[in-house]
């Protein structure tokens, strides 16, 4: 996965938005025959009840790791707290933040030992590209 990032940022660069980077990784990701889910929903609840609104991830890989995308300077606390929710909300304990913001390629590997959370989402397998695939 960060070799995949690395040549996206490579042929790339910095200074696009982080759309461009994410539609190029999904096909980097298609290239290297990485299994992963694209702009997966994550349901969040309160209270055992479910809310009207959902977090959004840019990626699942091989349904274990969760891959961000960002487009920023630099990463900061804020974008690691950022994966920290969505490891709680998934229940996947994995996640990798990419940057393609800067001037080299960032990324930060975030894991989370999270006893007790039961993954809500169902498990598929093979490379998706389509919203919410």
């Amino acid at each position: 996965m960060i070799g995949a990032a690395f040549d996206v940022h490579n042929e790339l660069g910095p200074g696009f938005l982080e759309p461009v980077y994410a539609a190029a990784c999904a096909i980097e990701l298609r290239r290297r025959g990485i299994a992963y889910r694209r702009e997966v929903p994550l349901p969040i609840s309160y209270k055992s009840e479910l809310l009207p609104t959902n977090y959004r991830v840019d990626f699942i890989c091989f349904d274990e790791v969760i891959a961000e995308i960002k487009a920023l300077k630099a990463l900061g606390g804020v974008e690691e707290a950022q994966a920290i929710n969505y490891l709680r909300a998934s229940g996947l304990q994995r996640a990798l933040l990419i940057n393609f913001g800067a001037c080299s390629l960032q990324y930060r590997r975030v894991v989370v030992d999270l006893p007790g959370f039961v993954d809500p989402l169902p498990k598929k397998s093979g490379t998706r590209d389509e919203p919410g695939g």
